[in-house]
């Protein structure tokens, strides 16, 4: 198959946002009196909105309903990147630019929509992409593969043809179900999490190189 469209993670990925998701989360539980274990905050790094909800449910509950707690932990999220600014990703603005004026691009996020725009738009590349998919847009997040293949249908391009850039295993593993090329990003995987299932894997985006993009296409 021939690539098409370049599908791109944020958190993780573009930005080193992973561990100010988790941080969010854990200050908006803790002020609704209920801790975030260090297994939970290792579950919300590369889980979508969905999956983290539910998975604080079922690990002992949570008084907060899932909009609130996206909307309120998305707005603590943006006051720690505006207290400790954002890390930007080796390699990531220019990869951005540089993929998305040869080929069809979208992010695919589990973040908010609020969430993703306003990284987007602090890293400078909010305009690279005509439109972008948040944890609204599917019923279900990473590991699902919803969001990836919406996005290619909305590019009216064949899954195969698409190429995905991922840090996390869930992210991962939601692009292979998606029937799509995946590389795996070291540079933000701060947590170690595996991406041997990923088709190749680089240190930053500066090594998806034209090479390897023809050693996964035709």
């Amino acid at each position: 198959m021939t690539l098409r469209a370049v599908l791109f993670d944020l958190d993780g990925t573009l930005a080193d946002t992973e561990r100010q998701n988790a941080e969010a989360v854990a200050r908006v539980l803790e002020r609704a009196g209920r801790p975030l274990s260090d297994e939970e905050r290792e579950f919300v790094i590369g889980h979508g909105w969905h999956e983290i909800y539910h998975h604080l449910v079922e690990n002992g509950g949570i008084k907060l309903g899932y909009e609130e707690l996206m909307h309120k932990a998305g707005e603590e999220r943006v006051r720690l990147v505006d207290e400790e600014g954002l890390d930007v990703l080796p390699g990531a603005v220019g990869t951005v630019r540089r993929l998305t004026a040869r080929y069809a691009g979208a992010v695919v996020s589990g973040s908010s929509r609020a969430e993703v725009e306003a990284v987007l738009r602090k890293l400078g590349v909010l305009g690279c992409f005509p439109w972008f998919l948040g944890a609204e847009d599917t019923a279900r997040g990473k590991p699902f593969p919803d969001g990836y293949l919406l996005a290619a249908t909305r590019l009216e391009v064949a899954p195969a043809s698409c190429l995905v850039l991922e840090d996390s295993t869930a992210g991962i593993r939601a692009a292979r179900a998606a029937g799509m090329k995946v590389v795996g990003v070291r540079a933000g995987n701060f947590a170690g999490q595996p991406q041997d299932e990923a088709d190749r894997v680089v240190a930053t985006l500066d090594d998806v190189t034209d090479a390897l993009l023809a050693s996964l296409f035709d």
